[in-house]
């Protein structure tokens, strides 16, 4: 096609070929074909992107393009939509275009999607000359994302000094909060720029905490920036004393599991011991522990120096690194939930499968008492699970360690609590998620992949394994859940997709074993997603047909000539897979159903009874 043509003669910037094909050609056809998308985008937004200036000038003024045309364009990999070509170039570099761009019109304060302004393009990649001509001509340094961040934040979190000067002198507000309560302070002492900081503070910056109550010095002390931290607490006028233990504490934590320095992690720890017992000061005594945690081993914090001196294990320094990181950051923080899931993969690693399913279990239980359902944070956590279970199944090896059994009752653990998760987040999804089925779908997914797992081989029928296997399937179906299209957990296991889950290839649906569980519990096996469509039908078009699932369907009564919203039967789906003749048509067609056939192409609907209604019109 010629719009296509078009398209890559201007993202590759070559010009000779693009006046081929739009010289001569009407203005009407050429209007349509600069403002024609391709991948997304415009000829001029990908000029723009890849910095074609002789490009992007034809496309302006012989061609009239539009300079405020957006399309979708991929930066790092991610993919940023309603980009306009002065976004792009500002945010690729492209100076000569930007300067393009601007003295021909272009609004300067133009947002992506999701809010991010040219001149927030440029401060994230450092383009100082672009950020200054911007600003002369218009840009406003305090327009934010749609997180809150501003330019300052980014160049300060990226580690431009030279903007980030230049943003101060223009008096960028310093202690701007973005909607999660973050600083440029917090940014540049996560990032590790202490002149930065220094910066910042002459500018009056305070050390104000977030939502989450992390300080700019108890970042820098959970990321590991010790310089920082050092810094901050040098300043008794700014920072208390309990909380240069506490940074000091937190900062060990970190040297343990982040840097594995032990011999560091001792000596902060050390040093915030004898903060707390000063000889010229009253003591600051650590809290009450709280009860011991079966996860941690049922380590208790150390509380006072001469326990700490003979502290040396390095297994109970890292037990200490995760109690004085949930005591200090709160069990809700994402660094509390990372770090104890960190530790489990590294027991996982080393051998030691049980303490890592203790460890990601506590945390699961955390994020489920605090975290509001379809949570990403927990998700990954089941996730996580659903990828260490099929590692155990499989009985693959780790580190040249042969992996033990895993026991199904660790798996039923987990899939009940999936369940629950599918539970609470149907309830709340139109009230928290605004009826956006993407993190319900992906819910449902995961804890079908649990089931497939739980289902691979079936105990003994009549065994109280058995029944209680059954009885958590049965919860899943009874919850009625629908993801994506209107699919429930039928449609989903006979979709025909290949999931991955992390990085691993998992293990993909359809599913026989579990197909048949969801059967006997119940499951309905002629239910219609949006398109109509039957899990029949969605079997029937699956990359992987499968004669086997089909027969599950059909044997649990599923309707064979039931038709989706294209008219179409099963029968009509296959006709063209291998093995269509193994499933006679014949075998499962019924009389109501022939009777039906004959009924809705005889009689209006207004003449069905109604209770024979949706019978009738689904044949």
């Amino acid at each position: 096609m010629v719009k296509d043509q078009v398209y890559n003669a201007a993202r590759d910037g070559n010009i000779k070929l693009l006046k081929v094909f739009l010289h001569q050609r009407e203005k009407d056809e050429v209007d349509i074909l600069v403002d024609a998308k391709t991948n997304g985008a415009t000829p001029l937004v990908m000029a723009c992107r890849n910095g074609h200036y002789d490009v992007a000038e034809y496309l302006i003024e012989k061609c009239g393009a539009n300079i405020e045309q957006s399309g979708s364009v991929v930066f790092d990999g991610e993919t940023i939509e309603d980009a306009r070509p002065l976004w792009c170039a500002a945010a690729a570099g492209h100076f000569a275009l930007v300067r393009l761009l601007v003295k021909k019109g272009a609004e300067v304060n133009a947002t992506t999607k999701t809010g991010s302004t040219p001149l927030r393009a440029a401060c994230f990649d450092g383009y100082f000359e672009i950020v200054k001509f911007l600003v002369n001509y218009g840009a406003d340094i305090e327009m934010a994302n749609r997180h809150g961040h501003t330019s300052l934040m980014i160049a300060c979190y990226k580690s431009h000094n030279n903007i980030v000067r230049y943003l101060l002198a223009l008096k960028a507000d310093v202690n701007r909060k973005s909607l999660k309560g973050n600083t440029a302070l917090h940014d540049c002492a996560e990032n590790g720029s202490l002149e930065i900081v220094k910066m910042l503070m002459k500018h009056g910056a305070r050390i104000d905490a977030d939502y989450c109550g992390m300080t700019p010095l108890l970042v820098a002390a959970v990321t590991g920036q010790k310089h920082i931290v050092e810094y901050f607490i040098d300043m008794p006028h700014l920072v208390s004393r309990k909380e240069r233990i506490d940074a000091l504490e937190l900062l060990g934590a970190t040297y343990v599991d982040k840097k594995t320095d032990m011999t560091g992690a001792f000596e902060l720890w050390k040093r915030a011991m004898d903060e707390r017992y000063r000889p010229d000061l009253p003591a600051i005594p650590k809290p009450s522990p709280p009860p011991a945690v079966a996860a941690y081993n049922f380590a208790e914090e150390i509380s006072d120096p001469d326990a700490l001196g003979d502290l040396n294990d390095p297994d109970e320094m890292r037990m200490q690194a995760l109690v004085i990181r949930e005591r200090i950051l709160g069990p809700a923080h994402p660094d509390t939930h990372y770090y104890i899931r960190y530790r489990g993969a590294v027991y996982a690693d080393g051998g030691q499968f049980s303490r890592c399913i203790e460890l990601w279990n506590y945390v699961l239980d955390i994020q489920q008492s605090m975290l509001d359902p379809l949570d990403p944070t927990t998700q990954g956590s089941l996730t996580s699970f659903a990828e260490l279970f099929r590692i155990m199944m499989n009985r693959q090896t780790v580190a040249e360690r042969k992996v033990p059994p895993v026991q199904r009752e660790e798996v039923l653990r987990v899939f009940k609590k999936a369940v629950l998760e599918v539970k609470l987040g149907k309830q709340i999804l139109n009230k928290v998620y605004q009826g956006d089925l993407t993190y319900l779908n992906k819910l449902l997914v995961i804890t079908l992949q649990l089931a497939c797992l739980l289902t691979r081989e079936l105990p003994e029928e009549g065994t109280d394994e058995y029944v209680a296997l059954h009885k958590a399937i049965y919860e899943l179906v009874r919850i009625n859940a629908k993801g994506r299209h209107g699919r429930d957990v039928l449609h989903l296991i006979h979709s025909g997709m290949g999931t991955v889950l992390g990085k691993y290839s998992f293990y993909e649906f359809p599913s026989p074993h579990l197909a048949a569980a969801l059967v006997k519990v119940g499951a309905d096996v002629n239910t219609r997603d949006n398109d109509g469509n039957t899990p029949l039908h969605l079997a029937a078009i699956s990359h992987m047909w499968r004669r086997d699932l089909a027969v599950i369907l059909l044997e649990a009564g599923a309707h064979i000539d039931t038709v989706n919203n294209e008219g179409k039967t099963f029968e009509t789906l296959v006709r063209d897979k291998p093995l269509y003749n193994s499933v006679n048509p014949i075998k499962y067609t019924t009389l109501s159903c022939l009777a039906a056939r004959i009924v809705k192409r005889t009689h209006k609907v207004d003449e069905i009874p109604k209770h024979l209604r949706s019978f009738v019109q689904m044949h």
